[in-house]
């Protein structure tokens, strides 16, 4: 009776996607989990803790992979895209594009050969903070753990090293793009989120203040396996910091950027406040804010910052941040909207909470029925019988809420297949 169930699409390998793709297969579902990157784990892998509990993503996503590791069910397909969707519940035809990793299935490649290799380029996982090799694991807990090649950064002289050099099998340059079909009954888009691009925010100096950072680049920095080893140093010249900034809305509740609330970047700036207060005990935190969304349990954590003496709570926007031609401090002009004075104070760092904006914003499901709202989130109640969008795909939440979605979601899936 398992081989007649029909299968589930999972489009998005983050957390919302990975909890899904369990939970439908652990009760005896085929699911088909296709992500775009060379690795699963999405926008939480690139975090340093979670909150409230400030434990690392490893805590969550550790135990899934071994989940999708040890459930055949689970067919995992990474570097891939859905290109084509067409059908109805219980019968949607699929279409999923695989771009070439040049490296097969399973193969190691000798860490001695790997070093040998000197083309470099920008690390996206570390968004571009640093630089890693064209031949690389995408990052320490990368799931699967498989070396990926960029063919079009390799130089000539190591592209004829890999090709003298390295045992037979296991690289092949003339990897081409794969498509495959499918037949799903129900489809989870958990395409997930990206940050709002901070240098759309003219007036916050990102890109042109070099002390000038985004809250995702804050979580890279402080990570073990981020640019720096975790040393917060200040970015124009790597001395000591000693006054930090978090600005929060940059970009949100705002008519010209985005109109909405992301909802979780006061509680992201709360946690990374509390990142220098465990990387560097002497420095001063001043967090600039229009109000502070914290709801529920996760008042005390917000309270108990309150009662910290090296951290100032300011309620007001930030109207400008210019960098100081001398000291590259970066320079905070805002209104203090309890007192009505105006503030201009210089900052060894200032972080950007820039808010979050749904990947299908840019680029949507290949799907003609499919409806979104005007920000491009898809749209809870979407026009299509059979496929449900959760997590940052549907409205911006924090982790535990789209694990949440994600098990209904599931649920339903499997609904639509049991029922049509």
């Amino acid at each position: 009776m398992m081989s007649e169930k029909r299968k589930i699409l999972v489009i998005g390998g983050g957390i919302s996607g990975i909890t899904a793709a369990v939970e439908a297969a652990e009760v005896g579902y085929e699911v088909i989990l296709v992500e775009k990157e060379p690795y699963l784990g999405g926008r939480v892998a690139r975090m340093h803790k979670y909150f409230p509990k400030m434990c690392p993503p490893t805590c969550g996503l550790e135990i899934n992979f071994r989940r999708i590791r040890n459930n055949p069910r689970i067919q995992v397909h990474t570097m891939a895209e859905v290109t084509r969707i067409s059908g109805e519940a219980g019968n949607f035809d699929v279409q999923i594009r695989l771009r070439p990793r040049y490296v097969n299935n399973g193969a190691r490649i000798p860490d001695s050969l790997v070093d040998q290799v000197k083309s470099e380029m920008p690390d996206e996982f570390n968004l571009g903070m640093n630089k890693t090799k064209a031949l690389y694991y995408p990052h320490p807990m990368a799931f699967p753990m498989l070396h990926v090649l960029e063919k079009d950064a390799l130089s000539a002289e190591d592209r004829a090293l890999l090709e003298k050099e390295t045992p037979k099998g296991i690289i092949d340059f003339n990897m081409a793009v794969q498509e495959i079909s499918e037949k799903v009954g129900a489809i989870v888009v958990a395409t997930g989120w990206r940050p709002y691009d901070a240098q759309k925010i003219d007036n916050l100096g990102f890109g042109r203040c070099e002390n000038v950072i985004t809250n995702v680049m804050m979580e890279r920095l402080v990570a073990d396996s981020g640019p720096t080893q975790g040393k917060l140093k200040r970015m124009s010249d790597n001395e000591e910091i000693k006054k930090v900034a978090f600005v929060q809305c940059a970009g949100s509740r705002d008519e010209n950027h985005l109109p909405y609330c992301s909802g979780v970047c006061c509680m992201g700036s709360l946690k990374q406040a509390r990142y220098v207060r465990e990387k560097l005990p002497d420095a001063h935190i001043t967090i600039f804010y229009i109000d502070i969304r914290a709801i529920s349990r996760h008042e005390k954590f917000y309270y108990d910052l309150l009662n910290d003496d090296h951290i100032t709570f300011v309620k007001g926007k930030a109207a400008m941040i210019t960098e100081d031609a001398v000291s590259r401090d970066a320079v905070v002009e805002v209104e203090n909207t309890l007192s009505g004075k105006k503030m201009r104070e210089p900052f060894d760092l200032v972080v950007l909470a820039t808010g979050m904006v749904p990947n299908t914003a840019k680029t949507k499901i290949p799907m003609d029925s499919l409806r979104y709202d005007e920000y491009g989130f898809v749209k809870p109640w979407n026009g299509q019988k059979g496929v449900y969008a959760v997590g940052c795909a549907l409205r911006p939440v924090d982790v535990a809420r789209s694990v949440r979605q994600a098990t209904g979601a599931a649920i339903k899936a499997i609904q639509c297949c049991k029922e049509v």
